[in-house]
């Protein structure tokens, strides 16, 4: 409910925080979250680190100067680690694991359409990334130990970037406010606001991030989207073609033919919104869903899901709506008018108990099933 006081934002209403905050202005939140159990520490991200299909990094400073690496990584790299000064980040860890997922569907004061994932970075005392701004909102919450962070409204032109660094690390930063988190507390920051965060002591920052495509990005990928739906007829002709003197020269007349054959290409809010369903749930690449190793059949998993068992998307799913078209993973859903209510809490939610639902809408969540989009839970 848009008026009801949301703990995770210090008892602000969403209203209240969307009006004021987002996108507008940073906000320290003191124990935003509690009860973090079980705590994801070094232990449990080495071992994600090490997976193929999950980005991670790793960001030292040593000798003056920044280092980058990228994972997967060998377990054996982080017995050289030292004692200060580095930072592990894992991307998507809500992909992997339920309650991390849990959380950040807590912030579902914004829309699905824009959340993004749940990074987790660890760091031991003087761990940093360096002084640097990202091009989208995020949530700091910190996790265990203490952490220093200082935020400046510095524009891009006064910060400037440190030369032959890996990373976006700014030259000029000067702190406008500074704040020691502790655990539970949680820092938001609108896009383009410097920080700069520094470990205090051992412990790990959750990263609640946001989409934020670039308009070159949504540019690109909508061109993509009309060539595989757009259906042009005919061919070009020109029975009224004239001699020209320099035959190497692309006349006038045949720009303005194309030019006429090119404006039958049109678009509407419709267009858009089929665009952004697909565009918006597509996994990136290295995300696999994981079908079922021994999978029902179509009777019993309806049997199943009659007797009690919910059927929960997947960590890595993503279900969204458009007016009256759903999509999910960068598939469109033919649903039956019938189940549109359901369908709609199903994507809300992002789990269902059974319900009777068409034939259509049955098969349509067998073949997901199949896919490994979503599964039972008891």
């Amino acid at each position: 409910m848009k008026d009801q006081a949301i703990p995770l934002l210090g008892g602000l209403t969403a209203e209240a925080f969307l009006a004021e905050y987002w996108q507008k202005k940073p906000l320290l939140i003191r124990q935003a979250v509690q009860h973090l159990d079980p705590i994801i520490d070094f232990s449990v991200l080495k071992q994600l680190a090490v997976r193929d299909d999950v980005e991670s990094r790793l960001v030292e400073y040593r000798a003056d100067r920044w280092h980058l690496e990228k994972g997967p990584f060998r377990p054996s790299r982080f017995q050289r680690l030292p004692e200060t000064d580095w930072t592990l980040l894992v991307q998507s860890v809500n992909h992997h694991l339920p309650h991390i997922a849990d959380l950040l569907w807590r912030f579902d004061f914004i829309p699905y359409a824009r959340l993004d994932d749940l990074m987790i970075s660890y760091a031991p005392p003087g761990g940093t990334v360096g002084p640097h701004f990202d091009s989208y909102d995020v949530f700091l919450l910190q996790v265990g130990g203490k952490k220093r962070w200082q935020i400046s409204a510095q524009s891009e032109a006064e910060l400037g970037l440190v030369d032959d660094a890996p990373l976006k690390i700014l030259k000029s930063f000067v702190a406008d406010q500074t704040w020691e988190l502790e655990e539970g507390d949680m820092l938001y920051l609108p896009p383009k606001y410097a920080h700069y965060g520094v470990a205090l002591e051992p412990g790990m920052t959750y990263s609640i991030g946001f989409r934020a495509p670039s308009a070159q990005e949504l540019a690109n990928q909508f061109l993509v989207h009309l060539q595989d739906h757009l259906c042009l007829e005919g061919h070009y002709a020109d029975p009224d073609l004239s001699w020209q003197a320099n035959p190497a020269e692309i006349s006038p007349a045949m720009v303005g033919q194309i030019a006429q054959m090119l404006a039958k290409i049109e678009w509407d809010h419709h267009t858009i919104g089929d665009f952004l369903g697909r565009y918006l749930t597509e996994p990136k690449a290295h995300v696999f869903y994981d079908p079922p190793e021994d999978p029902l059949d179509e009777d019993a998993f309806l049997a199943c899901w009659q007797t009690g068992n919910a059927l929960v998307l997947d960590l890595k799913t993503q279900l969204l709506s458009y007016q009256n078209s759903f999509y999910v993973n960068g598939e469109k859903l033919e649903v039956p008018n019938k189940d549109i209510v359901w369908w709609t809490d199903f994507a809300a939610k992002r789990r269902a108990n059974y319900a009777d639902l068409s034939i259509e809408t049955v098969n349509l969540l067998y073949d997901a099933y199949l896919c490994g989009y979503w599964q039972f839970q008891n």
